[in-house]
């Protein structure tokens, strides 16, 4: 399947159309592995950079998804929002396990980690080490955002509700992972949280290091019972994030690549300055 030697486009032009096409007319099907840069070179009788090249044009496109150490696979184009649980889950099976959120309650992670936790409590997964940081909001310092619909002031009442709501989940991540360590399960484990003075105005989850997930939060008017009270509110809407996957690849100036990388090198910064431990 050598290309046509008289098309004037560049060689990894011809390539990329050349899998666009079978991905369009479902030769590869979304969840189907590609073959190998150098099985795809010998196949169409280039060079692999070449190949690179033409998955690079692909990946920017959304039509694949590269995962580190398993190859390139057809992105499945019409999950919306992404499906964060089987990332999380996949991410378990490897040996070193590392977890990092930044949000508002951590409610979804904690709905997510619950099943690959379990499974390693019964054995199925065996993985070397697990490590989580969750970076939240202080909710006993005032807040912007949520705020009170009549003159969007700071409640100190919801603060103390999303306290609640917050050491709920984020502590029963913490000692669902500690568990594991005490019980000789994994053998290297920590939990840590810190809470910093922003408004949480997205959610953030980076996945071993390599994937990660953005989505926005929706401010939406929502009446909530404070003291006895209904109260309309500025509220965030966690549940109505859709968020946007990127993953780092083996070419290190792919959008995914570049995006992983900042968002790292973003929730490091937040870790390391402005936030503070948080208070059990």
């Amino acid at each position: 399947m050598a290309l046509d030697p008289d098309d004037p486009r560049p060689p990894y032009v011809q390539v990329a159309n050349a899998l666009r096409a079978a991905i369009l007319t479902k030769v590869f099907a979304a969840g189907d592995r590609l073959p190998s840069r150098n099985e795809l070179a010998k196949k169409y009788n280039v060079a692999p950079m070449t190949v690179q090249n033409a998955l690079r044009e692909l990946r920017e496109e959304g039509l694949i998804v590269s995962r580190q150490g398993s190859g390139v696979f057809v992105r499945e184009r019409t999950e919306r929002p992404i499906g964060l649980r089987p990332h999380i889950e996949r991410a378990f099976e490897q040996p070193n396990v590392t977890i990092d959120f930044a949000g508002f309650s951590g409610e979804t992670l904690h709905g997510v980690v619950q099943e690959p936790l379990d499974k390693i409590r019964i054995g199925r997964l065996t993985p070397e080490s697990i490590h989580v940081r969750l970076l939240l909001p202080d909710p006993t310092q005032p807040m912007a955002i949520p705020c009170q619909v009549e003159d969007l002031a700071d409640s100190p009442d919801f603060r103390k509700r999303a306290d609640e709501i917050m050491r709920r989940h984020t502590l029963a991540i913490v000692d669902s992972v500690e568990e594991l360590g005490s019980l000789g399960l994994v053998k290297d484990v920590s939990a840590e949280i810190r809470v910093h003075r922003a408004a949480p105005l997205f959610k953030l989850y980076l996945i071993n290091n390599d994937e990660a997930f953005f989505g926005f939060y929706p401010v939406r008017e929502h009446v909530i019972n404070l003291g006895g009270a209904p109260r309309p509110m500025y509220d965030l809407m966690g549940k109505d994030a859709i968020l946007f996957h990127h993953s780092a690849t083996d070419d290190d100036t792919s959008t995914g690549s570049q995006y992983v990388e900042q968002a790292r090198e973003w929730f490091t910064s937040m870790w390391e300055t402005v936030s503070t431990e948080f208070a059990r």
